[in-house]
């Protein structure tokens, strides 16, 4: 078991930025942030982890820390962010660890527990419903409508300047607080800063990773006022689990890290003490 301080990763001869924090021998949990978010996403959330005994390793996912910016559209394919999580599951010195992912960070979290089962002990995803189920719902006018921003992402450079201008207007107007939303733009609110989050779009319908159904315990944490992802989608992800599973609704926006910390962490912890079997 690792107890050495993590502060940095270093995988496909980038450098990724980690807070490890929490008790040294903690129950291994890593936490993955989404678009435009960082790390300290999950600061509200990872100090009850903490209290309930368990070491957190959140990093700045690829595009977003200066390390880890790779040029070009096909460094962001979903291969190489599944790869860069089973990279930390290997620096943290576990066999497996727990997954929680939000929004994108969440994607990643659901194709890393359905293609590497025997490095995930659980998985808690809040927000974003399974790959596969949202696929499924995109068929439907409603979620069409909800995520007609992945359609103009695919768009050259613009997107980066427009989002860039306007970013916290567009992030408070979705639900997020503003003092999250500062935060956010002082790091982000730049098209050169822009372009790699972005291409975590531009380079879907590129990869090759398949959304296998999840055999894990997993746990799926779903906000009924997220003006990106429907109902539809959330209720069709149950259909993609095979293991022990339960979904929680709230009646929350779909920023649930920054407005809902409490109920996320007590379901984190729920699905954590809830799985077998011990880890390694």
């Amino acid at each position: 078991m690792a107890t050495d301080r993590l502060p940095i990763l270093h995988h496909q001869n980038l450098v990724f930025d980690v807070t490890d924090a929490g008790p040294a021998d903690g129950t291994p949990v890593v936490l993955l942030h989404g678009f435009p978010q960082d790390r300290s996403s999950w600061d509200r959330i990872s100090e009850q982890l903490h209290a309930a005994g368990m070491r957190t390793y959140a990093p700045d996912q690829r595009g977003y820390c200066a390390g880890a910016r790779p040029p070009g559209t096909a460094a962001y394919r979903l291969e190489h962010l599944v790869g860069d999580v089973i990279a930390l599951i290997d620096a943290t010195g576990h066999e497996r660890v727990h997954l929680v992912g939000h929004d994108w960070g969440g994607g990643v979290a659901w194709l890393v527990a359905g293609n590497h089962p025997d490095r995930v002990a659980s998985v808690t995803v809040l927000a974003t419903p399974h790959p596969a189920a949202l696929s499924r719902a995109l068929r439907t006018f409603d979620q069409l409508r909800r995520s007609w921003y992945m359609a103009a992402f695919q768009v050259p450079v613009l997107p980066e300047r427009l989002v860039a201008a306007w970013f916290r207007s567009i992030m408070v107007g979705s639900g997020l607080p503003i003092e999250d939303a500062e935060r956010y733009a002082a790091r982000l609110a730049r098209p050169e800063a822009l372009r790699g989050p972005i291409s975590w779009y531009r380079a879907m319908r590129s990869s090759t990773v398949r959304a296998h159904r999840v055999a894990v315990p997993a746990t799926y944490v779903w906000g009924s006022r997220d003006v990106a992802l429907g109902r539809h989608a959330a209720e069709l992800t149950r259909e993609h689990v095979t293991g022990p599973y339960q979904f929680v609704e709230l009646d929350a926006t779909h920023w649930l890290p920054e407005t809902r910390p409490d109920e996320c962490a007590a379901a984190i912890i729920s699905r954590v003490e809830g799985a077998h079997p011990p880890l390694l």
